[in-house]
């Protein structure tokens, strides 16, 4: 019997545009991701290295774009919150059968564009639907790495069997359900969120 829900924000909660950001670093030379910067991009969402020197590392290997432009590009991926999906987690959150959590890979610099897109009002009635709301970037560990889904189980007593973890990341379900978590990997564009009571 599940008790507990664990949610993924972007493209479960949050529409994003993954490919914009690439698509707009290509005016400034990005070709493809090498191992050298999905390592910075990796430390950066774990809130190992600030907004500052992320940004400054960046730009010295693409040195034709300046900060501004950068940030820019960094957070096209960002789009909009649809209203409807805010109210359904609201109507959730009043259902005291769950425990609903969130769990995402954000970093500093794409948590303030959700912000600015939403609006601060939305953006705490949104956060006050979880009891606890986990930011990569803000407790250092990131998806898909087990120790994350770890953490959140210890820290909250949860037991993996009981828990449901959304995400539309099939390397981030499988590797929740290795720790014995049920998981619905949402396929984007074919299934929404608001569609949960269907999966429990």
């Amino acid at each position: 019997m599940i008790k507990n829900i664990i949610f993924d924000f972007g493209d479960i909660f949050i529409n994003l545009d993954k490919p914009a950001t690439a698509r707009e670093m290509k005016k400034f030379g990005f070709q493809e991701l090498t191992t050298d910067l999905t390592s910075l991009l990796q430390e950066y969402e774990k809130g190992l290295i600030s907004t500052d020197t992320f940004i400054s590392e960046i730009n010295t290997r693409f040195p034709k774009a300046n900060s501004e432009q950068l940030i820019h590009a960094w957070n096209a991926i960002i789009l909009d919150f649809p209203e409807y999906r805010l109210k359904f987690m609201e109507s959730l959150a009043s259902d005291t059968t769950y425990r609903f959590f969130l769990l995402s890979n954000t970093n500093a610099l794409h948590i303030e564009k959700v912000k600015e897109n939403m609006g601060l009002d939305r953006y705490k009635r949104f956060k006050e639907c979880f009891e606890q709301f986990y930011l990569s970037h803000e407790i250092h560990l990131r998806k898909p790495d087990e120790d994350i889904y770890r953490f959140v189980l210890e820290k909250n007593h949860l037991k993996a069997p009981e828990t449901l973890f959304i995400d539309d990341s099939p390397e981030n379900t499988l590797s929740a359900k290795q720790l014995g978590i049920k998981t619905w990997h949402l396929l984007v564009g074919t299934e929404d969120v608001i569609h949960l009571k269907s999966k429990l």
